[in-house]
């Protein structure tokens, strides 16, 4: 009774709900609310057990004798395993056949598909029945015939032209038949060898299946108490994350607001860079063409004396020789061309822009950025002080989880598992010490039952040995030149022993046949409608079959564990469930009788934890991203009036060059023409003037081109700022005002939004643990593989240690019966040819011829 009680309450320690606590919980939280992503919890791993049994036997050289067996009974029955008709069978007779009910045609029916179906067993127990039967009545026939100097009993021999070939046959014949029969007596010693070492084997499996059944009773309660302690680490976290809930749930609404605070702060903080770099513009504007302008002026000054120098030498008499007359014409026709090109005097100054701006950058505009990314970082911390409701309500909620937690513990304490599983691991020990008081008796039975197949054995060794000896001494006294009446004593005693062999045949045949035709009936049977159905798990979709077992309970298991037969529970669910080595409570389907989620649930989500929610408010309408005078200042900044700049009149002048020519290639020029003079003064004056032309170049022409390149870029820079500026002010004035209209009148609906997230953050570790706690209900607690390990040990000890030997038992013992009959006439048929005759053929000529 205890083995039951315990494989049972084994999972029924929180498989009940009550339903007067279910009346007063909520049903747990939607499949929306399951699905809000939270942090994965980390529960470890269940106490798991290392079962020692492995129910696998591998025959080895043996497997070989199994399968010729398999084959031999495929042979025999080759038609598929009966479900239906054995379902029938049980259903049509359930309560017994009574008076003429074998009469009925549903039964003539049955009992005609099971003749068909048993039909080659059938035909070879008759067979074997005829073999016991008509065995000694051939012998007894046959020892009145001798007697009666008939069958070959006359000790006379006939003279044959083939005598020594039909000796040599039948001595071929009888060898061959006797290895045969030693083959078999073998096969059937292996086997009857086989059961008794395999015996030992048993004792094996039997302990280790019952140490695995204590170590699954010893472990399920420490992991039924892992899975209740673990509810305080989603406990644990609940309780860190409503303290921190003004971290984390503001830390939530700044990430859902930065996506749009954030890039308008980063552009009004921008802005202030962009009044730098265009104060700086200005500067270099300013600073540029004052140094132009003055520049001008020297640069005119040089220029209009080197012009007058220069006219002055090529108006000397030299100049009036035919031959450099045309090289001074030459000069003097681009003295024009020493003369300036652009004029920076008449450009506008940058200063009223400048002052502006100089104006407006009084105000520091980053400074009230920075107050701005300051309210918004310190969302957080402002949450923190609207929800200190939440956080001073935590002694409640801790003591409503304590109190769920007690709940689940006090109810695991409900059933009484502890002492019902030591009661169980009591029963094991119990059954273990009264199996192993039978092994003496075991053993004792086994010897008996391997001596009985040893002397059987033996019988077949006696003809055996009769056989050897007799073929063996006939051999070795034969000599062909001996006439039939003269034959030696070892010639003799060789025949005497082959019909020894023949006598010691039929007496002994048909008990031997007797066992081989009573163990393969029984023992063929058993592996084609117990071992092979087994083995294919065929056998238990019977016991599956609705209504098998009794006609007004649909499913056996469940009517005799839950008294519930109409719960789709099978054997066979069940077996495989274990064999995979899950759980218990899956094995069982015990979520159909006693769903111990559905309470986990229920204590878990408590309805007033929600409710302490229900009391978030966080206001941001105080938030104050850009003061009114940052927003005033980036107003005057873009009417600095940068933009009223005459910037083409600009660019006209710096566009122009300095000079109207370049004054080192008119220089250079200078230079060749002189290099055509004559040597004189005019060629060392014309150069002096090339000299001095370089010199202006480098003194005055090349700062003033660097101050121009300045102002050019300068300018452009200005140019691209002032035609910008109005858009991009409004743009930053316009992403402040949306985000600050987001805190504003929005803010109340990301609040509720995260708001929400947070507590389905909350419930998420609850549902963790609850999903977790099924899954190992399911899959690690109380592993049921010793279950179905007792069914595959009974397998392997009945099928593959007991059957498989009893059928290669006669098996090979059947192959001698068999053999026995052309063992006896061999053994006749050669005794003639060895044993001394008393009279032999005579012939008138004198001659003898024996053969």
């Amino acid at each position: 009774m205890w083995w039951k009680v315990g494989l049972v309450l084994v999972m029924f320690w929180g498989l009940t709900s009550s339903k007067d606590r279910e009346e007063h919980r909520e049903s747990p939280p939607r499949t929306a609310m399951l699905r809000a992503p939270v942090e994965t919890l980390d529960f470890g791993f269940v106490p798991s057990v290392v079962y020692e049994t492995h129910a696998y036997y591998e025959p080895g050289p043996m497997g070989i004798l199994f399968h010729m067996v398999h084959a031999f009974l495929y042979v025999v029955q080759p038609n598929p395993f009966p479900k239906d008709l054995i379902v029938k069978m049980v259903q049509q007779n359930m309560g017994g056949i009574k008076g003429d009910d074998y009469k009925k045609p549903e039964n003539v029916v049955l009992l005609l598909q099971t003749i068909y179906y048993e039909l080659g067993f059938i035909v070879l127990s008759v067979l074997g029945v005829f073999f016991v039967l008509l065995m000694p009545i051939v012998g007894l026939c046959f020892c009145v015939c001798r007697c009666c100097e008939n069958c070959g009993g006359e000790m006379h021999q006939r003279q044959k032209k083939n005598g020594d070939c039909l000796r040599g046959f039948y001595m071929a014949t009888l060898i061959a038949t006797s290895v045969f029969l030693a083959v078999g007596v073998t096969v059937a010693y292996v086997a009857n060898q086989n059961i008794t070492s395999q015996i030992k084997s048993t004792r094996r499996l039997v302990s280790t299946n019952i140490r695995d059944l204590k170590a699954f009773a010893n472990y399920t309660p420490a992991q039924i108490d892992y899975l209740t302690a673990q509810y305080t680490t989603a406990k644990n976290k609940v309780l860190s994350d409503l303290d921190n809930i003004g971290t984390l749930l503001g830390g939530q609404i700044h990430n859902k607001l930065e996506s749009e605070v954030v890039p308008a702060l980063d552009h009004a903080l921008r802005m202030t860079a962009a009044m730098r770099e265009t104060k700086e513009s200005l500067e270099s504007v300013s600073t540029s063409l004052e140094t132009l302008q003055e520049g001008t002026g020297r640069l005119q000054v040089s220029l209009q004396s080197e012009r007058a120098s220069l006219s002055n030498t090529l108006n000397d008499w030299a100049c009036s020789n035919e031959d450099v007359t045309h090289t001074c014409n030459s000069i003097r026709g681009t003295l024009n061309q020493l003369a300036l090109s652009a004029n920076f005097n008449g450009l506008p100054d940058v200063e009223a822009p400048l002052a502006n701006l100089d104006a407006v950058l009084k105000t520091d505009l980053s400074n009230i950025v920075q107050k701005g990314y300051s309210s918004f970082n310190d969302t957080p911390q402002l949450v923190r002080e609207q929800t200190k409701g939440i956080v001073s309500a935590l002694p409640k909620v801790k003591g409503l989880l304590d109190k769920s937690g007690a709940e689940i513990i006090g109810f695991t304490k409900m059933f009484p598992v502890e002492p019902a599983l030591q009661n169980f691991s009591k029963f094991l020990t119990d059954s273990q010490k009264n199996i192993e008081a039978y092994y003496p008796q075991i053993d004792q039975l086994d010897f008996y039952r391997w001596i009985g197949c040893v002397l059987i054995c033996c019988l077949v060794v006696l003809v055996l040995a009769f056989n050897f000896l007799g073929l063996l001494c006939g051999s070795c006294g034969y000599d062909k030149n001996s006439t039939p009446t003269t034959r030696g004593c070892l010639s003799n005693t060789g025949g005497n022993l082959l019909m020894a062999s023949v006598g010691f045949s039929f007496i002994f045949s048909w008990v031997l046949m007797g066992v081989v035709v009573t163990t393969f009936i029984v023992g063929g049977n058993i592996e084609k409608l117990v071992c092979e159905p087994l083995a294919n798990r065929q056998i238990f979709k019977i016991i599956d079959t609705p209504y098998m077992v009794h006609p007004t309970k649909k499913n056996f298991l469940p009517g005799m564990l839950f008294q519930d037969p109409n719960i789709d529970l099978t054997i066979g669910s069940m077996y495989r469930d274990c064999y995979e080595n899950n759980g218990l409570y899956s094995a069982l389907q015990l979520e159909t009788k006693f769903n111990f989620n559905k309470f986990l649930n229920a204590t878990v989500f408590n309805p007033e934890i929600g409710n302490i929610f229900n009391n978030v408010n966080v206001d941001l309408q105080g938030m104050l991203l850009l003061e009114q005078e940052g927003k005033d200042n980036l107003i005057d900044f873009a009417n600095t009036g940068i933009g009223d700049i005459d910037y083409q009149a600009y660019l006209t002048e710096v566009n122009k060059g300095v000079t109207v020519v370049d004054l080192l290639s008119y220089a250079n020029e200078l230079d060749a023409q002189a290099d055509n003079l004559p040597r004189g003064a005019l060629e060392n004056a014309l150069k002096g003037h090339a000299s001095s032309i370089r010199q202006i170049h480098k003194d005055q022409v090349v700062p003033m081109e660097q101050a121009m390149s300045n102002l050019n870029q300068s300018i452009r820079q200005l140019e691209k700022t002032s035609r910008e500026l109005p858009v991009k002010v409004t743009n930053v004035l316009n992403a402040i005002e949306a985000a600050e209209y987001l805190i504003s009148n929005n803010a109340s609906h990301v609040v509720k939004q995260e708001s929400d997230k947070f507590i389905k953050k909350i419930i998420g570790y609850f549902s963790q643990y609850t999903e977790w706690v099924k899954h190992s209900l399911a899959m690690e607690v109380a592993q049921c593989k010793p279950i179905s390990n007792i069914v595959d040990s009974a397998e392997i000890v009945a099928c593959s240690f007991i059957v498989d030997s009893v059928n290669t038992f006669w098996f090979g013992l059947g192959g001698c019966c068999v053999l026995l009959i052309p063992s006896i006439i061999m053994s006749v048929k050669l005794a003639k040819f060895y044993r001394r005759m008393d009279t032999e053929d005579v012939f008138d000529d004198g001659s003898e011829n024996w053969s």
